[in-house]
């Protein structure tokens, strides 16, 4: 590509990003001292203007149109918007989309994006727009709740691909204090220990380990060696983490090394470990997000599925802004940790920025031994690990870089 090339492309990208009124200043910077975008890029133009230039006719009344000069026309029809939609997937990264999509409902009104099936099938799938989605569960019309169940369904496939591995492989480094056995299995070899014992074999001449004994791990694992409950704050201002933590508990259940209990609680508590192992997404339908906040009560209601405090990871999902009994909420934990419980709360488990939360609440359970912090779902399985090893949660998660 060419300097001249080059700018022209930077002159395009600034015209997209700031918009027609700034065509006028930016043509100085183009060769000839005109700026012409190519028919991709008009389409690229149209796009971002419907929603954010402040002279498009899309509005908070729901209207799809575009701005003065741009596009073809306006209106409140399916059609508009399912252009609309195909020309933003069709033209911008995975990651813009998103950002346009929730953009589109918060700045414009279209949450007519989620009540009709054939402008539903059109979006892609992202956390914020699922958590939106969730939200309105009860106004969506019946003829589009199947097509609301795939999208959400899609995302829990993402999700679950994007996790499983790293959960799985982290709970089983973590509870493999494994026996070492006589049958030998490749997938089994303990590398590290047959390196260790056998390096006094090492032939200097031809610079290879010659083993006289190889050794493997024992395959054979006790069921439900460890107890995991998720306790997930289902208030609306937690819509990602209920998410993120509703895939993780469903990954949980799916390891037969635990057994796993995944609660909801608002002011009321609901018990979704059934839904959670059988289909995440009937949990997430199940999810009612917005309501108060009693954490000492769901608190409460698992200690009944703790039956040795020692082999129990007891994870708390929430913003601490506790409705419920204060006092009591941190007796409770105060004594999970006494008895040996494996504790921590998830201020957020998001890729957002720091999270708000009950800073007070928060300090008074660290300094009695439940870390509390934020984390992206990317270091949760480190943290899991650590956890069900015994390491101290809070040096962790500071390594880790969670805050």
């Amino acid at each position: 590509m060419t300097a001249e090339n080059r700018q022209e492309n930077t002159v395009s990208r600034w015209r997209l990003i700031l918009g027609q009124e700034a065509e006028e200043a930016l043509s100085g910077y183009s060769e000839g001292g005109g700026l012409a975008l190519t028919e991709e890029e008009l389409i690229m133009d149209a796009a971002l203007a419907a929603i954010y230039d402040e002279t498009g006719a899309g509005s908070s009344s729901g209207n799809a149109g575009t701005a003065k000069g741009k596009g073809a026309g306006t209106g409140r029809s399916a059609v508009h918007l399912s252009k609309w939609l195909g020309d933003v997937r069709n033209f911008f990264p995975e990651d813009v989309v998103s950002i346009i999509q929730s953009d589109a409902m918060e700045r414009k009104g279209w949450k007519q994006l989620l009540f009709e099936p054939e402008l539903l099938a059109a979006v892609k799938p992202d956390i914020k727009l699922i958590g939106t989605l969730l939200s309105l569960k009860g106004k969506i019309p019946e003829k589009t709740k199947d097509t609301a169940r795939m999208l959400v369904q899609a995302l829990v496939d993402e999700l679950v691909k994007l996790l499983e591995t790293d959960i799985r492989r982290a709970v089983t480094g973590a509870l493999n204090k494994r026996q070492h056995s006589p049958l030998p299995s490749l997938s089994g070899l303990d590398w590290k220990l047959t390196i260790q014992r056998n390096l006094k074999h090492y032939d200097s001449e031809r610079r290879i380990i010659i083993p006289e004994r190889f050794y493997y791990f024992d395959r054979a694992r006790r069921s439900k060696e460890w107890t995991v409950i998720v306790d997930i704050d289902q208030s609306g201002s937690m819509a990602d983490s209920i998410i993120w933590a509703s895939v993780i508990g469903s990954i949980f259940a799916s390891i037969p090394a635990l057994n796993t209990r995944v609660v909801a609680f608002d002011t009321e508590v609901v018990d979704l470990t059934e839904q959670c192992a059988n289909d995440p997404v009937d949990m997430l339908f199940g999810i009612q997000l917005g309501g108060g906040t009693d954490i000492h009560k769901s608190v409460k209601y698992c200690e009944q599925f703790i039956e040795e405090p020692k082999k129990t990871l007891f994870i708390i999902v929430s913003d601490l802004y506790e409705n419920g009994n204060q006092a009591g909420l941190v007796r409770r934990m105060r004594e999970l940790r006494e008895a040996g419980v494996r504790t921590m709360t998830l201020l957020a488990l998001s890729d957002e920025g720091k999270p708000s939360y009950d800073e007070r609440l928060a300090a008074q359970l660290s300094r009695d031994g439940t870390p509390c912090f934020a984390c992206t779902p990317a270091l949760l399985p480190a943290l899991v690990e650590g956890a069900l090893k015994g390491q101290d949660l809070g040096e962790l998660a500071k390594r880790l870089g969670a805050s």
